[in-house]
């Protein structure tokens, strides 16, 4: 990491948009790939996503990206009624705490908002994260995505848990 450029996490941002998409195209080949068939990351992650509809995603949300320099190197989103949606980490700065900071944002959101707990459907690949945030898997499901089925977990949080 470039000292000059630290790590800062603030609020998403309209023009975040298009660097979130390609960090979340990027991340779900690079990082998903070990779980996932090539066909399934291409129905997840497909090349052409309507942009426009990408960006509305983040609106009236709870909504985070962390960056470097002016690198977004992550973001996250979170509805007003406490479903974590998206949540992504580029493949190149894994590991070194920035999911754990933004969940830890959105549970200081939802407790500042009285939302008595967080769901999310997390991957295969993210489960094990969730599950050290402190969330619990409800079941193992297959959701269809652009035809194409992907295994996935609801799991969920109420938010004054102990994160251990």
């Amino acid at each position: 990491m470039n000292p000059a450029a630290p790590l800062q996490l603030r609020p998403f941002r309209p023009e975040d948009a298009g660097a979130c998409l390609s960090l979340f195209r990027d991340c779900v080949h690079r990082i998903n790939a070990r779980d996932y068939t090539q066909q399934q990351l291409d129905a997840w992650a497909p090349a052409t996503i309507d942009q426009e509809a990408w960006r509305a995603r983040f609106d009236d949300r709870f909504a985070y990206v962390v960056v470097e320099g002016d690198r977004v190197v992550g973001f996250t989103d979170m509805t007003r009624g406490g479903h974590l949606d998206r949540l992504f980490v580029s493949a190149d700065h894994q590991g070194r705490g920035i999911a754990r900071r933004l969940v830890e944002t959105l549970l200081d959101d939802a407790a500042a908002n009285g939302i008595d707990e967080i769901t999310t459907d997390a991957s295969l690949t993210a489960k094990p994260f969730f599950e050290r945030m402190g969330f619990n898997v409800m079941r193992e499901q297959s959701v269809e995505c652009r035809g194409v089925h992907l295994t996935n977990y609801p799991m969920r949080r109420v938010p004054n848990n102990d994160l251990g």
